[in-house]
């Protein structure tokens, strides 16, 4: 039986099955009202896992946007090279200056706007770490992430995130923000495939730096709306990825690339 839901609190809910965790989604969507159009879904193979970005993963948690930006710009070069692209983005020294700035970069942010964010897009489409956490309006798509790799032969468990952001947010130094960005940016295709969006999580010293998602949803720091995290077992695998290919949600749709055609009919043929 899947724990009743609370609101103004962060969540984790388990449930035994697929048909459970829609109709907790359902239930869920009823409560948030005019805000349930709004809710991002992000799909983790591991329940495990922490909600955390792969520059964190890459042990760069606390990084500044500046020190970030840095490294993107000296590689950009080699990247629209190899990709034919060109991206027109802010001189590093532009930036590092911005960065020490709070309420300028404040403003921005809270206007949607980043420097070179359609470039750092792409990079986090492509497995360069990244500060963006990707997220996506489809709670399906993001279920297809929490699936596709995980294994269904042992007694684990996938998770499903919701985020709903608050509508009025706290701010200050050294307090963390999350920012959402999405989706009207012109950058690679598996962007709009997914239907993602992002948020990067920020806070202020001296400059803005990046902050763990781990240390603002912790207790006494709920400040930038709700999440909550269903548990699924990953035994439900198969089950689920043959309904999504029903819908033509899959590797294929998702990435249309040729490896992941022969992913997606592997799968039909062995499995299905």
């Amino acid at each position: 039986m899947a724990r009743a839901l609370n609101s103004n609190e962060m969540h984790e809910v388990s449930v035994n099955s697929w048909e459970e965790f829609e109709q907790q989604l359902k239930e869920l969507r009823c409560r948030e009202g005019d805000s349930a159009s709004r809710l991002l879904f992000r799909g983790q193979e591991q329940s495990s896992w922490s909600l955390a970005t792969t520059l964190e993963r890459n042990d760069k948690a606390e990084m500044s946007f500046g020190q970030y930006y840095g490294f993107i710009s000296k590689v950009r070069p080699q990247i629209e090279c190899f990709t034919g692209n060109v991206w027109t983005i802010p001189e590093y020294p532009e930036v590092e200056a911005l960065v020490k700035e709070f309420d300028e970069f404040s403003l921005g942010l809270s206007s949607g706007r980043m420097p070179a964010y359609s470039y750092m897009v792409h990079l986090r489409h492509h497995g360069f770490p990244s500060p963006l956490l990707d997220w996506s309006r489809s709670p399906y798509v993001a279920a297809y992430f929490a699936f596709s790799k995980a294994d269904d032969k042992s007694d684990g468990k996938v998770a499903i995130y919701v985020f709903s952001e608050a509508a009025f947010k706290l701010g200050g130094n050294r307090m963390p923000f999350i920012h959402r960005f999405g989706p009207y940016v012109k950058t690679h295709r598996r962007h709009f495939l997914q239907q993602s969006e992002y948020t990067i999580c920020f806070f202020f010293d001296t400059q803005w730096r990046f902050e763990q998602y781990d240390k603002v949803f912790s207790s006494n720091r709920q400040q930038q709306g709700n999440l909550w995290k269903f548990i699924i077992p990953s035994a439900q695998r198969l089950k689920v990825l043959k309904l999504f290919d029903e819908y033509n949600l899959n590797a294929h749709s998702l990435f249309d690339s040729e490896e992941t055609l022969m992913e997606t009919l592997a799968l039909r043929v062995l499995h299905f």
